[in-house]
């Protein structure tokens, strides 16, 4: 006879668990493993998603647009004030009136101070031309500028007058004349004509 042999000693025990992955013989790829996320750099898990870097930089953002808005309406709110035009004082007007007429020579922006109806301006015109037909014709400039303006209220009409000083650009020549302006009141004062005073 022969002698007994050793039983296996696995024998009768559920098999051992395998770790987790394709089974023998299975064709599906590895998956996940079930409980692990990501892992970062040196093995520790990356850091969650910073929530309040977002909100200060949304609220930073927010802050500026709103000051850049707020610089913008301040810039609109001071252009329009240092470019309103001022009718309270007949001698600035006046002033405004013969710059952008006899200097500047821009009738859109003298018509800004001239009266809305009822205007003589044809001495004042015909002033004007007399210039620049002399600067045409002996090819020169002429400066026009004028004395201090003096506002009168005579019989109800208010006027302003002053002496109207014309320079050759060269200083060879210099002449003046004393002109006077009526003034109306529309809105503000406004220029409704003006001759020279003999």
């Amino acid at each position: 006879m022969q002698p007994p042999q050793n039983p296996d000693p696995t024998a009768g025990l559920p098999p051992p668990a395998q770790p987790p992955g394709p089974m023998a013989g299975s064709t599906a790829a590895p998956g996940p493993v079930v409980g692990a996320g990501p892992v970062g750099a040196g093995g520790a898990p990356p850091r969650p998603r910073n929530r309040r870097l977002r909100l200060w930089l949304a609220m930073g953002a927010g802050i500026m647009t709103l000051l850049c808005l707020g610089g913008v309406g301040v810039f609109v709110s001071l252009y329009d004030s240092a470019t309103e035009i001022k009718r309270s004082a007949p001698d600035a007007v006046v002033d405004n009136f013969l710059r952008a007429y006899l200097v500047k020579r821009d009738d859109k922006e003298a018509a800004l101070y001239m009266c809305k109806t009822g205007g003589d301006f044809s001495k004042l015109e015909a002033f004007r031309a007399d210039l620049q037909d002399r600067e045409k014709k002996f090819s020169i400039g002429i400066r026009v500028s004028w004395r201090s303006l003096t506002v009168a209220n005579e019989g109800g009409q208010t006027t302003v007058s002053t002496e109207i000083v014309r320079t050759i650009t060269d200083g060879s020549e210099r002449t003046s004349d004393r002109w006077r302006f009526v003034m109306v009141d529309q809105d503000g004062w406004r220029v409704c004509g003006g001759g020279q005073v003999s």
